[in-house]
């Protein structure tokens, strides 16, 4: 059993003052508490990089203005309960994408007030660090491959980027439901991406020859894009024809659909921030965070984190290693 933490009147948080600006510490007071929401002690923070998108200025379609304390992901626990709130109570450790879009405050802070319908229970089997890794991703990936693609057992699946934030939760989502599981990666990322149950194919080769390899030619039943661009459009030709699927979470430039139109095949995008933007269908994300849950405390979910640990007081190296490109997983900020 927890014990409760107690609640001071103010609190540490970082704050970009504007784009492309530094995380500037600051102390905020406590929010009080409307209809609906709890109150979480922010024990760890994921960062994605749309967060340094936001940062810099360049994410209009996140909403969020400046100022803003920044982070999307987050775990913790609970320290108050607010009104016309169930099933909840204080000492639930939890996780959820809870913030840092469309004016709500972000996870780079020790204290959130949160939608509690957005709200899961931590995985057991997971660390605090590794939970928080996890929503947006698992979100995403959740929405692609089964609300989208419906994918199911015995079905053909390529992950474009099979390795990265969302990849490489993708990857072990369509092994879970039973699909045979292809994976676009880096060479030295193949032997990860074989222990997750995927066939790992070296994104720089040609994906004609892995279609003809694994297919017969054939093409995939599902593929979904987690890069965008060029990889977007070659993902358009590597989709088996008469019902393939193609997702993608990037499916934002000028793509020309022919390839698709000759196949017989579909498109489906995936704009996971519209529940936080819009206030409509929080329940989904945590249900699905509740799926998420389940399959990593059956050992078949296990996000990949960067080997880096990062505190609230260095959490600007955090989003500059992420920058860098250098990261090999999740990053994390450990706020507590």
């Amino acid at each position: 059993m927890n014990t409760p933490t107690p609640v001071p009147s103010r609190f540490n948080a970082l704050r970009v003052e504007e784009p492309g600006g530094p995380l500037v510490a600051v102390e905020l007071p406590m929010p009080a508490l409307a209809e609906g929401q709890v109150l979480v002690r922010v024990l760890a923070s994921g960062v994605n990089p749309l967060d340094l998108k936001i940062r810099a200025g360049q994410a209009a379609h996140a909403r969020q203005p400046l100022p803003a304390v920044p982070g999307i992901d987050m775990a913790g626990v609970v320290a108050r309960v607010g009104p016309g709130v169930t099933g909840w109570q204080v000492g639930d450790e939890v996780y959820a994408m809870a913030g840092g879009v469309g004016g709500l405050q972000g996870s780079l802070a020790e204290w959130m007030a949160v939608d509690a319908r957005l709200l899961a229970r931590r995985p057991r089997l997971l660390s605090m660090r590794e939970a928080a890794a996890l929503p947006l991703a698992a979100i995403t990936a959740w929405e692609g491959l089964v609300d989208r693609a419906r994918v199911y057992a015995g079905q053909t699946v390529l992950v474009q980027g099979g390795a990265g934030g969302v990849g490489h939760v993708a990857v072990q989502l369509a092994v879970a439901r039973g699909a045979r599981v292809f994976a676009t990666v880096a060479a030295e990322d193949s032997a990860l991406v074989a222990g997750w149950g995927a066939t790992p194919i070296d994104f720089r080769r040609p994906l004609e020859e892995a279609i003809a390899r694994h297919t017969g030619g054939a093409g995939f039943d599902i593929v979904f894009d987690t890069v965008g661009g060029a990889v977007l459009d070659a993902s358009f030709t590597a989709v088996r024809r008469d019902g393939g699927h193609v997702v993608s979470i990037l499916g934002w430039g000028t793509h020309s659909l022919a390839p698709l139109s000759f196949r017989g095949a579909t498109y489906s995008g995936v704009f996971t921030l519209q529940p936080l933007i819009s206030g409509q269908g929080r329940e989904r994300h945590a249900a699905i965070l509740g799926q998420m849950a389940a399959l990593a405390d059956a050992g078949r979910l296990k996000p990949r984190l960067d080997a880096r640990r990062f505190t609230l007081q260095n959490a600007a190296a955090a989003h500059d290693h992420l920058a860098s490109g250098a990261a090999r997983g999740k990053v994390v900020v450990e706020v507590a």
